[in-house]
């Protein structure tokens, strides 16, 4: 492709500063911004990234499909929402306007497991308008490709275990807020934890009625089944408040929050296979303390051994950068909602992104 790849930008928050700016410096371009906060709406995107001004003014959501309509961009980035139904008006709009989309969108990653008839929908209205719709990011990488990877390498495995923990400090008040940031102990366990003391057929339900919340590690546990090759015999998820030492501010919630009250939680997804192998895979994200910090270990059991830990990792720009990289990989993929599991393996952009385009 000689021109240009053009992209609008769905969500101006703090992962936008990046995402954008690594599209301009990946020799693609910015076109549109769309965001719901009054606050940015008809500012300049180079205010978000704290730059010069781009020239691209940012748009209302109310006004996204006639920006859309007229721009028609070669693919638009979702940064929003980590759930599939929050997300669900802005890939269902690309989908039906034939225009690509990939999204930040945690349960996005791979739906086919937690929402698949919402991903049905937004598959078939891809297939129709001759697009593609994909969920990616920091755990297309170290929660998934890594992980593929170590065990690619293992003459037998019996069990795939990781953590990643994260700080929702950097992710925006949503995220906190669906980690149980900040309530009571008591407030957590009626509103995060006690969703997740059903039965497999009262979560079997939620599913099909597009009203279960998946942990993070859920979707990652069936992308890492599809991208291995195994069959799923039962998975589980147990959200357990993570507290801290003493009282701690948060800037994101806006308030302190009290010695022993919920700074967010650890997920811990349970998968058991067909094949004997089960994936145990944990996410903590919460509000950290002064001494704590992001870190990443996964470890493939078996024969042999083989854990691989990553401290400190950049997450939000590893993210963005995973997103901008991805970009080519969508835009030749097949139509419909396809996991990057069924892509090419991601690879560093050393060159524009239009020169990938086939």
């Amino acid at each position: 492709m000689n021109k240009k790849l053009r992209v609008v930008q769905y969500g101006t928050g703090n992962m936008a500063k990046y995402s954008m700016r690594y599209v301009f410096e990946k020799g693609a371009e910015i076109v549109g911004a769309i965001d719901i906060n009054p606050n940015v709406i008809g500012k300049d995107i180079g205010q978000i990234m704290e730059c010069e001004n781009k020239g691209v003014i940012i748009s209302s959501v109310a006004d996204a499909k006639e920006v859309l309509s007229n721009l028609k961009p070669d693919i638009c980035i979702v940064t929003t929402m980590s759930l599939l139904n929050d997300v669900e008006e802005a890939l269902k709009l690309c989908a039906s306007l034939g225009i690509n989309a990939i999204t930040t969108c945690e349960e996005a990653f791979f739906p086919q497991n937690s929402n698949p008839q919402l991903t049905e929908e937004i598959d078939k209205l891809a297939k129709e308008n001759n697009c593609t719709i994909t969920g990616s990011g920091y755990q297309d990488i170290y929660w998934g490709e890594l992980v593929s990877a170590i065990a690619s390498s293992s003459h037998k495995i019996t069990k795939i275990k990781g953590s990643s923990s994260y700080n929702v400090e950097d992710y925006g008040i949503a995220l906190a807020n669906a980690h149980g940031a900040g309530l009571t102990l008591s407030e957590f366990d009626k509103q995060i934890a006690s969703i997740d003391k059903i039965s497999d057929e009262e979560r079997k339900k939620l599913i099909k009625n597009k009203e279960f919340l998946p942990s993070y590690m859920w979707n990652v546990n069936g992308w890492l089944i599809k991208k291995l090759g195994l069959t799923i015999k039962s998975q589980s998820q147990k959200c357990i408040p993570t507290t801290y030492k003493e009282d701690i501010k948060s800037i994101t919630l806006n308030k302190t929050i009290k010695k022993g009250d919920a700074t967010g939680m650890s997920a811990i997804v349970t998968t058991e296979t067909e094949e004997g192998i089960t994936i145990e895979a944990e996410c903590i994200g919460k509000v950290y303390g002064p001494e704590e910090f992001d870190k990443n270990e996964w470890s493939v059991l078996g024969e042999p051994d083989t854990t691989i830990t990553v401290n400190k990792p950049a997450t939000v720009e590893l993210t963005c950068a995973t997103i901008v990289n991805r970009i080519p990989d969508v835009i030749n993929a097949n139509p419909g909602f396809i996991p990057t599991c069924k892509m090419n393996e991601l690879l560093y952009r050393s060159k524009n992104l239009n020169e990938y385009i086939k």
